[in-house]
């Protein structure tokens, strides 16, 4: 598996991912979500992984807010250390003590559990309890001197 900075000509498949996935994200708008996915590329803040010529990861983050913005693996390969692999690589883009946030669902929450997991497990501690796109979320945060 290749995980990388993704550069433009990885906006088809990467849409593509998107489609697949798009009703586990609340309030996500493909339109929109296109056009903030050329920003971040262009801006060095969106990776993907790839298993030969198959993009089977996405992660949109920001330096600038510190935080984890999106994250999508392909159905077929989840529980490859994908999810993973995609998140180290973002690590290597913040400085030490820089505290990264991420938005999943609540405790509870059947479409979060895999999520909330992988977080845990990579040293992601669990935040204030919110709402965003009206359905309820927890952010978690992680502190950059914590690197695994």
């Amino acid at each position: 598996m290749e995980v990388r900075l993704a550069n433009l000509t990885d906006i088809p498949h990467w849409m593509d991912l998107v489609e697949k996935v798009k009703d586990s994200f609340p309030g996500l708008i493909m339109a929109e979500y296109e056009q903030i996915l050329r920003i971040k590329i262009l801006g060095n803040q969106a990776i993907v992984a790839c298993e030969g010529e198959t993009l089977v990861g996405n992660l949109l983050f920001s330096i600038e807010e510190k935080e984890l913005e999106f994250l999508a693996v392909s159905p077929d390969f989840r529980k490859h250390g994908v999810a993973t692999a995609m998140i180290r690589k973002m690590f290597s883009s913040f400085k030490q003590n820089d505290q990264v946030t991420v938005v999943t669902y609540r405790e509870g929450d059947a479409q979060g559990y895999a999520a909330r997991k992988l977080y845990e497990s990579l040293g992601f501690r669990a935040g204030d309890l919110i709402t965003m796109f009206e359905y309820p979320c927890q952010k978690f945060t992680y502190k950059m001197e914590e690197v695994k």
